[in-house]
C-alpha cells in the first residue's frame, strides 16, 4: 500500500501557474505509476496526466485538455510527484488527486479504475 499527500493547492488568476506535490510514502517501488486526476464540482474524475516513475521509465501520457499546459515529473530522490500548471483556466477549477498503480499491475493509463491508492486532494481555484 502506497500513501499519497498532496499540497501545492490554491487560488490563482487566468493565465497563471501552480505547482502540485505528491509526497509518496509506504510500498512505492511496488506501485512505479504516478497520476493527477481532477474532479470539478458535479463532475466524474478526470485522468489528466501519468507518469512511470522507475529510474529506466519516464514516459508519461496527457489529457488532452492540460496537454501542453500541465507537466507532471517525478523526482526519485524523495518520491514527489509534481503536477506543473501553466496557462490556467477557470475550467481547470476543482479538487485535484494524486493516485499510484495498483501493486504490481502495469497502469499507463488515465483510468482512475487502474489506480489503487489515493491523496486526499488538494483544491484549485482559477479565477477569469
Amino acid at each position: 500500500q502506497v500513501q499519497l499527500v498532496e499540497s501545492g493547492g490554491g487560488s490563482v488568476q487566468a493565465g497563471g501557474s501552480l505547482t502540485l506535490s505528491c509526497a509518496a510514502s509506504g510500498y512505492t517501488y511496488s506501485s512505479p505509476f504516478r497520476a493527477w486526476f481532477r474532479q470539478a464540482a458535479g463532475k466524474e474524475r478526470e485522468g489528466l496526466a501519468v507518469i512511470h516513475t522507475t529510474p529506466s521509465g519516464g514516459s508519461t501520457l496527457y489529457a488532452d485538455s492540460v496537454k501542453g499546459r500541465f507537466t507532471i515529473s517525478h523526482d526519485n530522490s524523495n518520491m514527489t510527484t509534481y503536477l506543473q500548471m501553466n496557462s490556467l483556466k477557470p475550467e481547470d477549477t476543482g479538487m485535484y488527486y494524486c493516485a499510484a498503480s495498483w501493486t504490481w499491475i502495469y497502469s499507463f493509463s488515465l483510468k482512475a479504475s487502474d489506480f489503487g491508492s489515493w491523496g486526499q486532494g488538494t483544491q484549485v481555484t482559477v479565477s477569469s
